[in-house]
């Protein structure tokens, strides 16, 4: 058995490679900021969670304690200004605190690097490529072009740009050539990297058996989805700044996350040499390919078996104060709007709709307000109201729901979900169920915590609107909770 450490199982690629390395039959530790983003994954009680800051030296050398194989999931998406600082200086952390520890083997994630004028995203991910390779520990760093998957950001920009834009003008990168792979064998490279020999220490560039440009991917999209072909006409004078903008309005990923994309496509990116087959070879049936992978990720979505989705991860920036309800809070000012409606329908069936809420399931209230606020949140460059759900009836500590994020959920009780939205402060909302006095009552609560002079503004500008927004909510819950329960 070996022992494996885990960075980013909270994120895209964590989350789904935990799993496979306890099926493969290793023992499984991993390494998170909040090991309460980790409490509701169902393989949560079969590995061990150590909570570090991977820019914290003294946490992560804990954290590599007796690890024999670790694998580095840490990047840095989104548009800020340090990011390749960031990214450096975890991984020079994290590659002297595996050295330290005597760990056998880092695995790296990366991507697949054009010889020339890269962008900013991706000669980070080179950066951090070196310093692991040169970190004295054997290194198998993987480079990846665009993965294909369920969730996956690439996978979504994809689809949510060919089933929303029947004619679309497009940059001259849709004619860029690269060679995407689907999820399956990058985990099952991933998992088989941690039995590597010794010696080796070298990056490996994996691909699938396609090469193809961005618009031959959108077509092909479109047939296995069984859309009618799309009408693609480049425009020279796109550039990446604005076609992130583009992206941003049209598909759930957010502008700033757009945009190492948009630059990473720009560059051909194809596999120069496979010999990762030396140590892994193809299965029976070849590596996937983009149409199978495309079909996989639909039946997915289709029968909402997303395990993860590139929401999964903390966006950057969020906020990481403690919540209103912690004993120690710093306290000052707090907003809270307040409101409850008794409900004629069993808590169970208040609950699901509770449990269910965002996503195409919406907010109970005026649609075109959330839109409008979702609309405004993205001009800004935020995430917007487009991420939507991982599952349209479940909800799991940690991950998204359209512009919140589920910071606590007690079944059948309370869900608590903070902003991710640009506010001048801390936002939370919180739904409870209740029983009382043999009646089933909703209870709500919006919490604000303003940042200066210009968050208590806000919250003074926007109270009028609460009536239409929180206002209409309880009665609207009230009204599904009992047609659900008619129903039943």
């Amino acid at each position: 058995m070996t022992r494996c450490l885990v960075t980013g199982a909270t994120g895209y690629i964590g989350g789904r490679l935990v799993p496979q390395l306890l099926e493969a039959g290793h023992e499984v530790r991993c390494m998170a900021r909040s090991a309460g983003r980790l409490r509701d994954q169902t393989w949560r009680d079969r590995v061990e969670v150590r909570e570090a800051d991977a820019m914290i030296a003294p946490q992560t050398r804990a954290a590599l304690d007796d690890v024999d194989v670790a694998y580095y999931l840490i990047h840095t998406m989104g548009s800020a200004r340090d990011f390749a600082a960031r990214d450096r200086t975890a991984a020079e952390v994290f590659a002297a605190a595996a050295g330290k520890a005597g760990v056998g083997r880092i695995v790296y994630l990366g991507g697949l690097t054009p010889a020339a004028e890269p962008s900013p995203h991706m000669r980070s991910r080179s950066e951090v490529e070196r310093i692991l390779l040169g970190s004295g520990v054997p290194t198998a760093a993987l480079r990846a072009a665009m993965i294909i998957g369920s969730g996956s950001v690439s996978f979504e920009m994809l689809r949510h740009l060919t089933e929303r834009l029947p004619v679309m003008t497009t940059p001259r990168w849709v004619h860029t050539l690269t060679q995407p792979i689907a999820i399956r064998d990058v985990l099952r490279y991933l998992v088989a990297a941690a039995a590597l020999p010794p010696g080796v220490n070298r990056s490996f560039d994996i691909g699938g058996p396609d090469v193809l440009s961005y618009g031959e991917m959108m077509q092909g999209y479109a047939e296995v989805a069984e859309l009618p072909p799309r009408v693609i006409i480049p425009v020279p004078v796109l550039t990446p700044r604005l076609s992130s903008y583009w992206v941003g309005l049209v598909t759930p990923v957010p502008a700033g996350v757009a945009r190492p994309l948009v630059e990473s496509l720009r560059n051909e990116a194809i596999c120069h040499e496979h010999d990762i087959a030396r140590y892994v070879p193809d299965p029976p049936g070849g590596l996937i390919g983009f149409r199978q992978a495309v079909e996989l990720a639909l039946r997915r979505i289709k029968e909402a078996d997303v395990a993860t989705r590139w929401s999964s991860a903390s966006t950057p920036g969020a906020p990481s104060d403690p919540l209103p309800t912690d004993p120690d809070w710093a306290g000052g000012s707090l907003y809270v709007d307040e409101r409850s409606k008794v409900v004629d329908a069993s808590p169970q069936e208040l609950w699901r709709v509770i449990e269910g809420i965002g996503g195409d399931n919406g907010w109970y209230s005026l649609p075109v307000a959330w839109r409008v606020r979702g609309l405004l949140d993205r001009l800004m460059g935020g995430v917007g109201l487009r991420r939507g759900r991982r599952d349209p009836r479940s909800l799991r500590v940690g991950e998204a729901v359209d512009f919140w994020r589920v910071e606590e959920i007690i079944p059948g009780v309370l869900l608590r979900l903070r902003a991710e939205m640009r506010l001048p402060g801390l936002a939370w909302l919180e739904l409870a169920c209740r029983e009382e006095e043999g009646r089933t009552v909703y209870r709500q609560r919006a919490i604000f915590h303003p940042h200066g002079l210009l968050g208590h503004l806000y919250w003074r500008s926007i109270s009028p609107l609460h009536g239409l927004i929180f206002g209409r909510m309880p009665g609207n819950v009230a009204r599904a909770a009992r047609k659900s329960h008619e129903k039943a």
